[in-house]
């Protein structure tokens, strides 16, 4: 395929997906400008994100650090005049905290205090180096199965973690991020991530952000107050490049 060809391709795939969003905000009784959409570029080359950017995409997510790390400095280098946001949306360990910071605009995956240590040292260390600057936009991600095989804080300690993160320096909380549990209805676990944001922005007002809703369930996500999707599968296709 040309890279006219890919484009004209993603260009209709992101055509289709923001009708999808319009439509969903619509039902929902809310302002199209309420919910950002995330273009997940996982295993995706650099080339698709370059051309997403081409066509207006300003948020970019990726999930595996190694990976993105890479992609992100090869779409400077592709569009030296773009400016994406990135977001880490998958699992984080630890020790990858200080390369994470180096790419990342955001991360919504955090989900222990042990965690977000180690992105506020991270940070500190990156700012000192001058790596970068200015604070790392962070979400707690909510488990909403409790299986740990999945990443996430469980609901009833996520007051406590918010706590941790508001004292520490460089970090700014932003909302909650979760997945729907594997066969499970979506809407009913999107009331439950909506009722614990509601919890979370009585003592963290600023933290407004709810990341929840993928390609095959964003619209009861966004009945459900989503203001962030984040879509993969149909906006670059179910299957993506091997990653080197």
């Amino acid at each position: 395929m040309s890279d006219e060809q890919r484009r004209e391709e993603i260009a209709k795939a992101l055509e289709a997906v923001e009708a999808r969003v319009a439509d969903a905000c619509a039902a929902a009784g809310r302002p199209r400008g309420e919910v950002r959409l995330l273009a997940v570029t996982k295993t995706f080359p650099a080339t698709d994100a370059a051309l997403l950017t081409d066509l207006g995409q300003t948020d970019l997510a990726e999930n595996r650090d190694q990976e993105a790390g890479a992609k992100a400095a090869e779409v400077r280098e592709l569009r030296p005049d773009a400016r994406p946001r990135w977001h880490m949306i998958g699992r984080l360990q630890r020790n990858k905290a200080r390369s994470v910071v180096r790419w990342a605009d955001e991360v919504q995956s955090v989900d222990s205090v042990r965690l977000a240590d180690a992105l506020a040292k991270a940070l500190r260390n990156a700012h000192e180096a001058g790596e970068r600057s200015g604070p790392l936009d962070v979400l707690i991600q909510a488990s909403l199965d409790d299986d740990p095989s999945r990443g996430g804080c469980p609901l009833p300690q996520l007051g406590e973690l918010a706590d941790h993160i508001a004292g520490l320096d460089g970090l700014r909380l932003r909302g909650l991020m979760a997945v729907a549990p594997l066969g499970a209805d979506p809407a009913r676990a999107f009331a439950r991530l909506a009722a614990a944001a509601a919890d979370l922005r009585r003592s963290h007002p600023d933290a407004v952000e709810l990341s929840a809703g993928m390609s095959g369930d964003l619209e009861p996500a966004i009945a459900h107050g989503s203001t962030c999707v984040r879509v993969g599968t149909a906006l670059l296709g179910a299957r993506g490049l091997a990653s080197p």
